[in-house]
């Protein structure tokens, strides 16, 4: 076991940066992480989450990915001492970053804490600013400071030099043989079509996405390469792919990594504010999102999208929810229900006509 490390230059330069979940939240903090790194180089960070999360970090030069197995090992309170006693095991820390700000992540960086570790940040979600985003009345509709930028500032409390200059990972990555294969070599337009988000108040009704979908399609100029998880989502994107021509299923085919290599090929992704949205924007790939009970007010945009890319409409009521996870108030879903599939495909065609790809 090694021991504490002292600063150098003035901040911590062994950091432990904490974020269990989920995996749009771990994307997102890509620039900050990447910005740390590039600035500090002499700065060794450890960045603990779900194995999800594991093919994006071990992007970042020189950060060091430490699952937290939260479903076995590390699983309810015993389970964070036993990540704590892990963690302790790799490295003394001379700082810890909690970017999560969850029982989870309390629990743990007081465990930190308890043991000496005294340099300690967390983010401020802005929970007071949000619940004034998403109230019925005396509602406050102004744009949010970012996720990233919370995070941005949190590392920043440390000492760090944390600037905006994160662009992408890697763009228009080489496809391995056996994706190029299944793809096909790109000549023609590759639009990405992702229709899933966690949660209702997110999902654009798949009546009209495959309306989108059948549209898109019809064209041998473009190539409909269709993105989304298992089970429920993986049958309906296969049961589109033997629908529609040049239309393809890649639903839980390949690694996270490998979809983000295929995602940095594609014209455009077409998808909701979901993990998508910024695994696009981490490799340089434009966004048409689509815009329900949530807002890109709330911080979640997608990492320098272009904000004229967002399809929504504007109802009093939004948004309603932060996350998308509230029942609709109204029942009807009118902010999702209203977006006609022609508007989705203008805004999918003026995006590719204008993103310069050099």
């Amino acid at each position: 076991m090694e021991q504490n490390s002292k600063k150098v230059n003035g901040y911590p330069k062994k950091l432990l940066v904490v974020r269990l979940s989920a995996i749009g939240d771990v994307a997102m903090t890509v620039p900050a992480i990447w910005s740390l790194v590039k600035n500090h180089p002499d700065v060794q960070v450890t960045f603990v989450s779900q194995g999800f999360a594991r093919d994006i970090i071990n992007q970042i030069p020189g950060v060091l990915f430490v699952e937290a197995n939260t479903k076995g090992r590390h699983k309810g309170l015993l389970g964070i001492w036993r990540l704590f006693t892990d963690l302790r095991k790799i490295d003394r820390y001379d700082a810890l970053a909690d970017l999560h700000n969850v029982i989870r992540s309390k629990v743990l960086r007081n465990l930190f804490l308890l043991s000496g570790l005294k340099k300690i940040t967390v983010i401020n979600k802005g929970r007071s600013e949000k619940r004034k985003l998403v109230r019925l009345k005396n509602k406050r509709l102004v744009p949010l400071k970012t996720t990233p930028e919370r995070y941005m500032d949190a590392l920043r409390e440390l000492g760090y030099t944390i600037n905006d200059e994160f662009d992408y990972l890697f763009r228009e990555a080489r496809l391995p043989e056996n994706i190029t294969i299944h793809l096909g070599f790109k000549n023609k337009r590759w639009i990405g079509i992702a229709p899933f988000a966690k949660h209702k108040g997110k999902i654009y009704p798949l009546s009209k996405m495959e309306r989108v979908v059948e549209i898109l399609s019809a064209s041998k100029t473009n190539k409909i390469i269709l993105i989304g998880g298992g089970g429920k989502e993986q049958e309906i994107l296969e049961g589109w792919e033997k629908k529609y021509p040049n239309t393809i299923s890649i639903a839980r085919k390949y690694s996270i990594l490998n979809e983000l290599k295929i995602i940095s090929n594609l014209d455009v992704m077409v998808c909701m504010d979901s993990a998508n949205m910024h695994f696009a924007s981490l490799v340089n790939t434009p966004v048409v999102s689509i815009w329900g009970a949530t807002h890109p007010y709330a911080g979640f945009y997608g990492w320098k999208q272009n904000p004229t890319s967002t399809v929504q409409v504007d109802l009093y009521c939004r948004p309603c929810s932060i996350y998308g996870n509230k029942p609709c108030f109204r029942k009807d879903y009118a902010c999702l229900n209203r977006i006609e599939p022609e508007v989705v495909l203008n805004k999918i065609n003026t995006v590719i006509d204008s993103f310069n790809r050099t």
